[in-house]
Order: C-alpha cells, then sequence, then structure tokens
C-alpha cells in the first residue's frame, strides 16, 4: 500500500512537472509572437488569479499574432475577469467543459472585426434578463428576442462595413448579417452561453453570401439569427441543405477560435487565412434531408430520390458521383441539388419533392461539359428512385 502510494505521487509530480515544462514552452513562443507587446503579456500572467492561469495560457497561446501585439493587459484581463463571473454565476455555464468554454465563452472577437471591449457592458444589458432563466433554452430565447429592443441595431446596409464591430454597430444601429451575427454572439457569450458564427461564401444558387450565429447546447450545436425563427430553424436552410461539398467556396463554415482544420472565408478579405474554422457542411445537409423527411406530402405529391453514378453496370457505392441536378418541368428549373458522393451513406439519395403522374426532366453536367438530360413521367406512388448515369 504504501509503496502504491508512493508510486502515484511520483507519477503526479511528474505528470504536473511535465504540464509546467510544457506551459512555460507556450509561452516563451507567445512572448515572442507578442514583440514590443511582451510585457503587456508577462503582467497579464502576473495579474491573473490562479484558477484563470490554464484558460489565460488558452487565449493568449491561441490569440491572432496582432492582437498580441498591441491588445492591452486592461483589456485582456477584463476579458478573462467577465467571462468568469458568468462562468460561476450561470449554471449552463459552470456545467460546460473547459474546452467549450475556452473556445466559445472566453473569447473576445469572432472574426477580424475591430477589437472593442465589449463583455462588461453586454453581461449589464443582458445579465438581468438570464438571472432567473431555469435552463440555457430559456436563457438563450431571452437574449434572441430581445437584442433588437435593447441594442437598437437593425439591419441596413449602409453600414460602414462588413466586418463592423459591436460598438461601431451600437453607435451607427446598423450592420448586415455578420454583424448582427457579431452581436448576438458576443451577448450570448457576455451571459455564458457558447457561441460562435457561422456561415457560407457563397450559396450555391450563386446569390450571395450569409452569416449566422450557433449556439452549443448539450453537446450539439444549433444555429439562430439575429431575427430569430427558433433554434434551426430560417429561411435558409434550403440553401444550406443544398451546399455543395465538392466546392470549398460553397461550404458552410463554422469559426473557432483554436486551430479547426480549415479557414473561415472571408467575403471582404478573399486572401485572408487568419480565421480559423470547421467545416460543418455535412451537418447543414442533414438537417435539411431530415426536415424534408418530416414534411408531410399532400395527396398529389411524391418523393422522387436520384442518384448519380458513372455508369450502367457500376452501382456500387464507390461508383457515385456528387453533381449538380436540375429539375425542370416544361424547361423551367424548379429546383436542384447536389447527388451523394461514394462516402455518403448508401441510403442517402437526393430528395425532391415533385407532383405525381408529372413529367420532369433531371439534367447535369458531364466531366465534359455536356448537358446530360434524364426524362421520367413519375408514377403514383410516395416516392421512385431515379438512377442517372454520365456515361449512357
Amino acid at each position: 500500500m504504501v509503496r502504491f502510494i508512493c508510486l502515484f505521487f511520483v507519477v503526479m509530480f511528474f505528470s504536473c512537472g511535465s504540464s509546467r515544462i510544457l506551459q512555460s514552452k507556450v509561452m516563451s513562443d507567445v512572448l515572442i509572437k507578442s514583440e514590443d507587446n511582451a510585457e503587456t503579456i508577462k503582467n497579464v500572467m502576473k495579474e491573473v488569479p490562479e484558477r484563470h492561469r490554464e484558460a489565460t495560457i488558452f487565449l493568449l497561446s491561441n490569440m491572432p499574432e496582432k492582437d498580441l501585439r498591441y491588445l492591452s493587459s486592461d483589456f485582456i484581463l477584463d476579458q478573462i475577469k467577465w467571462a468568469y463571473i458568468a462562468r460561476d454565476e450561470f449554471k449552463w455555464c459552470r456545467s460546460l467543459p473547459d474546452s467549450i468554454f475556452f473556445n466559445e465563452v472566453l473569447p473576445y472577437c469572432n472574426l477580424d472585426e475591430d477589437r472593442d471591449n465589449w463583455r462588461e457592458e453586454f453581461y449589464r444589458y443582458f445579465q438581468p434578463l438570464v438571472k432567473n432563466c431555469k435552463t440555457i433554452y430559456e436563457a438563450i430565447d431571452s437574449v434572441n428576442l430581445n437584442i433588437q429592443k435593447i441594442l437598437g441595431v437593425n439591419y441596413d446596409v449602409r453600414r460602414s462595413k462588413v466586418n463592423i464591430s459591436p460598438m461601431q454597430a451600437i453607435r451607427e444601429k446598423m450592420a448586415t448579417c455578420t454583424g448582427l451575427s457579431i452581436l448576438l454572439i458576443d451577448a450570448f457569450r457576455s451571459v455564458g452561453i457558447p457561441a460562435r458564427i457561422a456561415g457560407t461564401p457563397m450559396w450555391t444558387n450563386m446569390r450571395g453570401n450569409h452569416s449566422w450565429t450557433e449556439v452549443w447546447i448539450d453537446g450539439h450545436w444549433y444555429f439562430t439569427e439575429y431575427y430569430p425563427d427558433g433554434l434551426n430553424k430560417s429561411w435558409f436552410v434550403a440553401d444550406a441543405g443544398r451546399a455543395d461539398i465538392q466546392k470549398p467556396e460553397h461550404w458552410i463554415y463554422a469559426a473557432s477560435y483554436k486551430p479547426a482544420g480549415t479557414y473561415f472565408p472571408l467575403v471582404w478579405d478573399s486572401l485572408s487565412t487568419d480565421i480559423h474554422a470547421e467545416n460543418v457542411t455535412d451537418r447543414y445537409i442533414r438537417l435539411y434531408e431530415n426536415q424534408l423527411a418530416q414534411e408531410k406530402l399532400s395527396e398529389d405529391e411524391m418523393w422522387a430520390e436520384i442518384v448519380l453514378y458513372k455508369s450502367q453496370g457500376k452501382q456500387n457505392s464507390e461508383d457515385r458521383i456528387s453533381k449538380r441536378i436540375s429539375v425542370k418541368k416544361d424547361s423551367v428549373e424548379i429546383d436542384f441539388g447536389y447527388s451523394p458522393n461514394p462516402t455518403d451513406d448508401l441510403n442517402r439519395f437526393l430528395k425532391f419533392r415533385l407532383r405525381k403522374k408529372s413529367n420532369y426532366d433531371f439534367e447535369f453536367l458531364s466531366n465534359k461539359g455536356e448537358i446530360k438530360s434524364a426524362s421520367k413521367i413519375l408514377d403514383n406512388n410516395n416516392e421512385e428512385v431515379i438512377i442517372l448515369y454520365e456515361n449512357d
């Protein structure tokens, strides 16, 4: 027993020692990157409470280099202080894993907006709304349904910049989807609700870009907007569900403070790779498909389920091709989407809600640039699988 206890403390000693060495190496790299602002960073580490130290190291080690070189110690310490006030006060924030709190509550920025010290002011705006909320769902609704009335900011394309910062948006009383999303995320974070910005640089229907907000609830991400319809409800679900997983310009991205596999494309700075992001396209495609599946068909409607293969006689999963499929009636496009790719589940099809006993043309562009079309008169069933081939 004594031998076991001794061994336990030896292991703990060396584990703690390794952790300290790692932290020291991380902070050494941070100080090098901070250049002339190194004394500021040292002061932050000196002043921050010990229980906030791990979060502070996370914030500094993942901080954009331009921020490391000019943010003040007061700014950084304020962000940490008020983030922990929310963590301590609200039970939904207390229960968060550190990984979510660090990456989706603690950060002071979303994209490359100006760095406003918004957190204390936003806490004072929104804490009264959520202080009596019993669940995170109630807290989200309380902020989401009242933010426009409290801040007085509305959608307006006359705003000074696309990536308008929260305080500038409040001064101007206007913002477009990116600025409104930043406002909503900062409001959520001020009261301990994990949130991040999501969006696409270009819809597949080529109608432009869009940004919105995601919130983390019990291990899952949901989306909402500044003008809310409800969680995972919005006009853009069908557009997001038609994303082309083969083309990054049509992907759905979710920004991340720490490195996350790819970058968030900024439509106002197309060369920037400064903002980390996850590719969450597949989740939105599945969300749209699930919503479609739950919709009740009228008596004269049915589901047309499309899959595209390379050629006849080859209908294995690896032979599937993901392409834009256009549905036309009387030569007019009425819908479109992207057929399943080889890595999709075999039970997944591109689904269109169409009229029974009606004639439709299903068109796509072959690899040779030729328009391929298959005409089909739908039967009287509730669903029909339509198999297309690139090479007839």
